[in-house]
Formats: structure tokens, sequence, C-alpha cells
């Protein structure tokens, strides 16, 4: 990630420079820490959390710490995602293992 210098905003890539998002300064890519960088496009699927409606749980962590709000099964996979600031706690998404029904919570 790359800071402006003008207004400590994040920057973007764009047309082989750095913008900002807020002033719109531009910065040449600090080439030596880009190596250290990770984007979407680079990061396998292992390492990505999918909480959309067609995500595949099977194979995630498994809860049986809760109780399906539909069914009253015990069980269901989880991922969790980082979801407010920094120091907020992170949201465990659920998935029954049972009727596959979906619900999250909020520590």
């Amino acid at each position: 990630m790359q800071f402006c210098d003008e207004c400590g905003s994040m920057m973007h890539s764009e047309d082989g420079e750095m913008v900002c998002s807020s002033c719109g300064a531009k910065q040449s890519k600090d080439e030596e820490r880009a190596a250290e960088f990770v984007t979407t496009e680079t990061q396998s699927e292992t390492e990505l959390i999918e909480t959309e409606e067609g995500a595949n749980f099977e194979g995630k962590p498994t809860a049986d710490d809760v109780t399906c709000e539909k069914c009253g099964h015990g069980k269901a996979w989880y991922t969790i995602k980082q979801t407010g600031a920094a120091d907020e706690p992170p949201t465990r998404f659920f998935k029954c293992q049972d009727c596959g029904y979906r619900w999250r919570e909020y520590n």
C-alpha cells in the first residue's frame, strides 16, 4: 500500500503511477516495496474468504457451539471476516450443515 505525501490518503495505481484517492496527487510507484504488495489478482483461492450467497462453506472450520435458527441443528461451517474497524471484533458467517441456512454473528 502506498500513501500520499500530500494528504496521507491511500493511493491507487493508474496508468503506471500512483494517484491519490482524495486529493488527486500523483507519485511514481514505490518499486522498492512493490514486491511486498498483494492484490486480489495474485491471491490464491485458499486465501479468500467467501461469504456471498453461492460460497462453498464445506471444508471450512466447524462450529458445534451454535444452533441453526431455521432447523435447530447444532453444527455449522463458518468463516470469519473483519467487517468493522480494526479495533472491533470480527464477524462470523455460518452455514448450517443440515439445512444450508446462512446467518452471521457479531461478537
